[in-house]
């Protein structure tokens, strides 16, 4: 009988150890994690930034005349084309859209 009392307390003390050990091994993790988080907030930070700067107007057009050779479509070259069609029903798909390009547009002069 008192084998068994000294192994319950022997196992209650190794279940508070092993608690305690796993208390701390999470906390680690933890903060492990907050500093990852501060880390990838930075990188999206920054990301945000490069893509702004990518995708302004003055960047694209300045790269679309000196490496693309393209230019501004003169008077009369743009057609707008209004086309009147119902909306689609729920659950309809949706309708296709087809893009018409002049291959003279995309060459360099």
């Amino acid at each position: 009988m008192r084998l068994l009392a000294v192994l319950g307390i022997i196992g209650m003390l190794l279940l508070f150890v092993w608690e305690r050990v796993d208390i701390v091994r999470v906390g680690y993790r933890i903060e492990q994690l907050k500093t990852q988080k501060v880390a990838l907030q930075r990188e999206q930070d920054e990301l945000r930034v490069k893509v702004s700067a990518l995708t302004a107007p003055e960047r694209i057009a300045k790269a679309a005349t000196e490496k693309l050779g393209m230019i501004p479509p003169q008077p009369g070259q743009v057609v707008m084309v209004r086309a009147v069609e119902p909306a689609p029903a729920v659950g309809d798909p949706s309708p296709e859209v087809h893009v018409a390009k002049n291959e003279r547009f995309w060459r360099k002069p």
